[in-house]
């Protein structure tokens, strides 16, 4: 089994020797350990719609809560958490919400470097409390009565840099990884149908933070869902979907696994758990009954069927099933989640990245989760623009640099269609970059005592991202040396996920990466590739920097692309300008965006602006509008494409680029037209 290794979990007494925020050997306390993300409902309507408002197992805590800041971490309130506590100073402050874009602190934005460089020199795992803004968060919540007996879990979607959590003035627990999830168990610490207070704290960096390096904005805050759930007696804890293809192609080979949860002050339950599998007219085409009887607090339950002549999921047909899994226990309690689920089978052959059999060509994009208002923060209808424009431009796969993203995302490339590698977020630039780095002194991929951090963020990705068909890779970071721990990691996840490749740019051509997948190479390495008879695909993780007036020799690119047995395309550096929207005079309502350097009075730390010269290489403009880049991209990525043959006579060469769609599904009409060419003067 692929698990955490390794994790520290400790006393809050632990702290007095060395804070948890300053010891890379803890990456977690009293937190859940990782799962799919999911929610269990009541009944199966409301599963299938999965809209957790409303289910009554569900308490949103998102809103305003009473709020601090400080400057500096040691500065921070003692005995914030306490109940008796006086908050009535503190401000309101929207949660999920950016620190930096509600007044305080300043945004820092960094390509390669740390943002504390021009402070104290990058020693891992050591950062200061001066410049370390602290967030203090309290609110009090009112949990309904009936869950009076039931299991309740905080759930924060992601904290930036870290997370610590307190419950009616008692310590709950701490985690890092800003990019996942933290679950805690509250249910000793909450009294249903009583006023209960939630207290939280995040500060700027810890020493996770030398793990977080990316090319994007140094932002601070919560910025996804948070919430209460609340569990029954029985409970689906996780399942793992594996939903492949025979060996023609044609029919679906299903297998999952069940993990169920009897919860510790529980009698062991008993029950039965239906799994079904419900096409897109609403037909069920599988299910299957299993009885258990708890022996202990968990048990798994395993599930497996064939369903002849099966929808398959591709980019371009991303046919999906409804999984209906429902759990019945002999006490009347039901619990059921619904997610989606499609057939699909990766496989390199041949020198090739074959999806269903066939060949496909990754016409791939890197993405940022930004927003032009909102910076990290994610909602829905932001995520779906983006991934209409991406439609819009033929592009259909999506690197998630560098980090994984909110769990909508995949939802949405599920049912639309994009192939997606997902990339945990590991990202230590600002120790040095370049595979077979040998600084094993401060270097982290390198150093033992930094080992199970790493393993804990790749195994959060994979754990909370399994079910999805749209993921067809796991990458294991970005920019991160290539120590024992990524070679240790390649071993583990082909073991635990074999139906998905993994690909790892900072091992060039070592054995533990599926593809070779460079970044920026030249025009001549590419071709000597294709010339050298190499067996594994070849697929860029970031080429065609679109900084500037940029994208530069793309259809040279591509051109060597389609002539070639074993190169399949790439990821272009990036989707969308990272620039904020500002108002210069609110009175005569005139805008513009913000892309690095000053932001008002904004600096970076207190000598030094922000790097100048990076965060504006989309192929869209912050606020979504297309640059004369992004025509490129559409003409180059284009699916159908003609050639005159002899115009003069109506012959033109039709060429098909779709990997599974075929021409009959569209309707073609062209003409010739004449154009008068006009003579400039001379000057």
């Amino acid at each position: 089994m692929f698990s955490c290794a390794c994790l520290a979990v400790l006393s809050a007494e632990a702290q007095k020797d060395k804070p948890w925020w300053l010891d890379p050997e803890v990456n977690e306390v009293n937190t859940m350990a990782p799962r799919a993300a999911f929610f269990a409902y009541e009944t199966e309507n409301l599963a299938k719609a999965d809209q957790k408002a409303r289910s009554e197992r569900y308490l949103s805590l998102e809103g305003k809560w009473k709020f601090n800041f400080s400057k500096d971490h040691d500065k921070a309130p003692r005995d914030f958490y306490s109940l008796k506590y006086d908050d009535s100073q503190w401000t309101d402050f929207p949660v999920p919400g950016i620190l930096e874009l509600n007044g305080y602190g300043d945004a820092i934005y960094s390509n390669n470097g740390y943002p504390w460089r021009t402070q104290f020199r990058p020693e891992p795992p050591f950062v200061e409390e001066r410049n370390n803004y602290t967030g203090s968060y309290r609110k009090m919540v009112t949990v309904p009565a009936d869950w009076k007996g039931e299991r309740i879990y905080l759930h924060v979607g992601s904290a930036t840099s870290n997370l610590m959590v307190w419950v009616n003035g008692k310590f709950v627990g701490y985690s890092e990884d800003s990019k996942v999830s933290a679950e805690f168990d509250l249910t000793k610490y909450l009294t249903p149908g009583k006023e209960n207070l939630i207290a939280m704290q995040v500060m700027r960096w810890c020493d996770g933070s030398y793990l977080e390096d990316q090319d994007f904005w140094r932002l601070t805050g919560i910025e996804r869902d948070v919430y209460l759930q609340a569990y029954p007696k029985s409970t689906v804890w996780d399942f793992f979907l594996h939903a492949g293809l025979d060996s023609r192609y044609r029919d679906g080979i299903f297998n999952a696994t069940v993990d169920l949860r009897a919860f510790a002050d529980s009698e062991p339950g008993k029950g039965q758990v239906e799994m079904k599998l419900v096409d897109k007219t609403g037909k069920t085409v599988w299910a299957q009954k299993r009885k258990f009887e708890m022996k202990g607090e968990a048990e798994t339950l395993s599930f497996s069927g064939r369903i002849k002549n099966v929808a398959k999921w591709t980019a371009e047909t991303p046919e999906l099933y409804d999984c209906i899994l429902t759990l019945r226990d002999e006490e009347g309690n039901t619990s059921v989640t619904a997610c989606k689920t499609g057939f699909r089978k990766i496989e390199i052959k041949n020198a090739k990245l074959m999806v269903n059999g066939m060949p496909v060509y990754i016409k791939g994009v890197n993405r940022h989760e930004h927003s032009d208002t909102l910076g990290h923060v994610q909602t829905r209808d932001l995520i779906l623009d983006d991934l209409k424009q991406m439609k819009r431009l033929n592009i259909n796969a999506i690197r998630t640099c560098h980090y994984p993203n909110h769990p909508d995302f995949y939802d949405l490339c599920d049912r639309y269609g994009f192939y997606v590698v997902d990339e945990a977020n590991i990202e230590n630039h600002g120790m040095g970059s370049v595979p077979y780095f040998k600084d094993t002194v401060n270097h982290p991929a390198y150093r033992e005592d930094w080992y199970a951090a790493h393993v804990d963020r790749i195994d959060r990705m994979v754990k909370r991202d399994k079910n999805h068909p749209c993921v067809i890779g796991w990458s294991l970071g970005n920019e991160c040396g290539n120590g024992k721990v990524f070679h240790d990691e390649y071993k583990r996840l082909k073991a635990y996920d074999p139906s998905r490749f993994v690909p790892f740019e900072q091992a060039w051509e070592d054995w533990n990466t599926d593809v070779v997948c460079l970044m920026y190479p030249n025009m001549g390495r590419i071709k000597d590739y294709r010339k050298s008879g190499k067996q594994r695909p070849f697929i860029m993780c970031e080429y065609a920097h679109a900084q500037g007036n940029s994208n530069g020799n793309f259809k040279d690119i591509w051109d060597v692309i389609y002539d070639s047995p074993n190169l399949q395309g790439g990821f272009i550096w990036d989707f969308k300008d990272q620039g904020f929207r500002m108002e210069t005079d609110p009175q005569d309502g005139r805008v513009f965006w913000m892309y690095n350097g000053k932001m008002g009075s904004y600096k970076w730390l207190e000598d030094k602006p922000s790097e100048w010269n990076t965060g504006t290489d989309g192929i869209l403009s912050a606020d979504g509008t297309p640059k004369p880049q992004a025509w490129e991209v559409k003409k180059v990525y284009q699916y159908i494409q003609f050639e005159e043959k002899d115009a003069a006579y109506g012959w033109i060469t039709v060429r098909n680029r779709h990997d599974f769609t075929n021409l009959k599904d569209y309707a073609f009409a062209w003409e010739t037209v004449s154009y008068t060419h006009l003579t400039l003067p001379t000057i």
